[in-house]
């Protein structure tokens, strides 16, 4: 697929012609009041149950997915740099969800890969993605690349993202991260040769925080694919974005690639307001990312920012909520992701996911991307093990009912609810692998034995 240059120039014309908004205006009258008036016009006021964080309502998802398409409606896209608002018409806006597509492949030779829309209950198997872009030293990230390519159940890789490129720091913005695209893209392929996994699709650019990175990246010799890979274009709040964004969508135009993938989080607590807001405020930011950005796939799940993760009870409910709506209602190619707090080297950690995966692979997903191990906040907290289990978990919920996955989800919730303020950091990946056979070690094994045989006891049907 290629991205379409009259929508290209209609979003850029729109960035500079559109409603013009300061930063509290547009937070506090357009987000906060539309998101509001959206809740209370669908009767969606206290619906929200977090002892029961899978519902099993259609009506209530199709409620809720209204209320979402009427907000981005209402809503559109701050563009940072210019103050102006992407604006787009119920009418454009279902053009463009219309036009995205409902499957596609990623990848080369025996290693491509199948995204495509799944249903509720769906048993076909979701595309999983990882690791997350967690940052590694410069000197482990090519085994932990091997590593983590080594897993059979990881069909696409994201992460790591480097700290530092030829030993000094990587300056957001800075020349420096233009050489990073390429130098990550070669450290990429690097890791697969290793792992004979040669033509694993990828996706632009982890170590990246800005366009500069894709700009040195995607779609120049020896780096990132245009035709088998995907640029991730996130956001930088709730309904904004940037030159930033833009920039990437340009780069895959004029590089002649095609696969976009729209995506960022709503902060639960925020704008959006509580469970709830947060679900019409995910609908509609999907919505937009997909349509603005042309993305071949996409999804903006939720983060509670009372701990800075989503595994708890509300957030798991707006997380199952936001994904039911977008897939009975759409076709598109989904991507939700699940926030875990705690760290490697824990069962917590595994808990964490056994819920959250087991929560969108019920609820409709086509793709996610994990494990956000330790929240993502320490160098080299990350290990493929925690990984392999979340895919092995995310792929064997794929067909049970939504009433099977919510009594999974209530079982191991308890589990972890108490330290989700205060997440163990668990063990860095130099201490829960043996670095020569790269292989982990006897205890992190331990746990995943014990904590999968609690998993297929509870019903998942695991290997």
């Amino acid at each position: 697929m290629k991205l379409d240059l009259d929508r290209i120039l209609d979003v850029l014309d729109k960035a500079h012609t559109g409603p013009v908004y300061n930063e509290r205006t547009f937070n506090l009258e357009v987000v906060a009041k539309t998101i509001q008036e959206k809740v209370a016009q669908y009767g969606l006021t206290g619906t929200c149950d977090p002892a029961n964080p899978i519902p099993a309502d259609d009506d209530l998802a199709d409620r809720f997915y209204q209320a979402g398409f009427d907000a981005a409606v209402d809503i559109g896209l701050l563009c940072a740099d210019t103050n102006r608002t992407i604006r787009l018409s119920a009418a454009e806006l279902q053009a463009g969800l219309d036009a995205a597509p409902s499957e596609f492949w990623l990848g080369s030779g025996d290693q491509r890969v199948h995204y495509r829309h799944r249903e509720l209950d769906d048993p076909t198997p979701p595309v999983w993605t990882a690791p997350l872009s967690i940052a590694v030293a410069e000197d482990a990230f090519v085994p932990m690349v091997e590593a983590f390519a080594r897993v059979p159940v990881i069909d696409v890789l994201q992460g790591p993202s480097l700290e530092t490129i030829h030993g000094r720091p990587l300056r957001s913005g800075s020349p420096y991260e233009h050489i990073a695209g390429r130098y990550q893209a070669d450290l990429m392929h690097e890791g697969l040769r290793r792992a004979g996994r040669e033509g694993m699709p990828l996706e632009a650019i982890a170590t990246s925080t800005t366009h500069i990175g894709v700009l040195g990246g995607y779609g120049v010799e020896g780096g990132y694919s245009r035709d088998s890979d995907i640029v991730t274009i996130l956001s930088i709040a709730d309904f904004w974005t940037s030159y930033e964004s833009l920039f990437k969508m340009t780069q895959v135009y004029v590089t002649g690639g095609g696969f976009i993938n729209g995506a960022t989080w709503v902060m639960l607590g925020g704008y959006a307001g509580g469970p709830e807001g947060t679900a019409v405020a995910c609908i509609a930011y999907t919505l937009l990312m997909i349509s603005v950005f042309q993305g071949a796939r996409g999804g903006v799940p939720p983060f509670d920012l009372a701990y800075m993760g989503n595994t708890g009870g509300r957030a798991q409910w707006a997380l199952s909520m936001f994904d039911q709506a977008v897939t009975r209602n759409t076709h598109v190619v989904l991507q939700s992701v699940v926030n875990q707090v705690t760290g490697p080297g824990t069962k917590e950690l595994l808990y964490e996911s056994i819920v959250g995966l087991t929560n969108i692979a019920v609820s409709g997903t086509a793709n996610s991307v994990g494990v956000r191990s330790a929240g993502g906040r320490l160098t080299n907290y990350l290990t493929p093990l925690e990984n392999q289990f979340a895919g092995e978990v995310y792929k064997a919920a794929a067909g049970m009912s939504r009433e099977q996955g919510n009594e999974i989800v209530k079982r191991f919730m308890p589990k972890y609810a108490a330290v989700l303020s205060t997440p163990p950091d668990g063990r860095p990946f130099q201490e829960l692998y043996n670095l020569d056979t790269l292989q982990p070690i006897a205890e992190w094994r331990q746990m995943y034995e014990e904590v999968k045989a609690e998993a297929i006891d509870a019903g998942l049907p695991m290997d």
